[in-house]
């Protein structure tokens, strides 16, 4: 039945049924089931999300899966990126954020969604910094960018896919912060995503923007765990 249907409604069907879940995820995680329940729909959904990608391409797109080995380019541009936003985080939090963040405000919210120390955040710290940077890489550029640009040209899919990739860190950054850091973190994130989708338009390749994602985690998780039990 897919494969009947158009290459830009195939596309829009591949929207519709994955970038929501990235937002559901955090919705029932973080608001309406925070503890037992909402972690599992989370992990539900991003276990959808990283199946999908590939069972899209194999069995709609019919295409064979290729994984391209990093070059010494995407080393580069990967690591000058990523050293580029890491100085700018924290450079913003420590010229700012700290005097806008209600600090213990924000450690009764997070302790509400599950009880956190600092094994488990160091570990949870890994995750996010090796391995999720990597599946929001695959995810949001090789599989969501690629199927903007099927619908709209280049240069709209870049502003588009930066847009879907800033909604659930919108609704994060809401439950936790107030209004400003809502708009400077989203606005961060969504420059951050334009970054990387122009990256990927570019050079087709996944490997600078990993490079560089993991580096922008890593100063992200310095400044929460200044927050969190500086």
């Amino acid at each position: 039945m897919l494969m009947q249907l158009t290459q830009r409604r195939r596309s829009l069907f591949a929207l519709l049924i994955s970038v929501p879940f990235t937002s559901i995820g955090a919705v029932m995680s973080l608001l309406i089931a925070p503890g037992i329940i909402g972690q599992t729909i989370l992990v539900m959904c991003q276990l959808w999300l990283l199946f999908l990608p590939v069972a899209w391409l194999l069995w709609v797109e019919r295409k064979p899966l290729k994984i391209s080995k990093p070059t010494r380019y995407d080393w580069l541009i990967g690591l000058a990126l990523g050293l580029l936003m890491f100085g700018i985080i924290l450079a913003t939090y420590w010229f700012f954020l700290r005097d806008w963040i209600n600090v213990n405000d924000v450690r009764n919210k997070l302790q509400k969604v599950g009880n956190i120390n600092q094994l488990f955040f160091k570990l949870g710290g890994a995750y996010f910094i090796l391995i999720n940077a990597l599946i929001e890489e695959y995810f949001w550029r090789w599989f969501v960018y690629s199927r903007c640009e099927e619908l709209v040209s280049g240069r709209t899919a870049v502003f588009l896919a930066a847009l879907f990739f800033t909604i659930h860190h919108t609704i994060g950054l809401a439950v936790f912060t107030d209004w400003r850091m809502v708009l400077l973190g989203s606005l961060f994130v969504f420059v951050a995503g334009v970054v990387w989708s122009e990256c990927y338009r570019r050079y087709r390749s996944i490997w600078s923007n990993y490079f560089s994602h993991l580096i922008a985690d890593l100063a992200l998780h310095i400044v929460a765990w200044q927050i969190f039990f500086g």
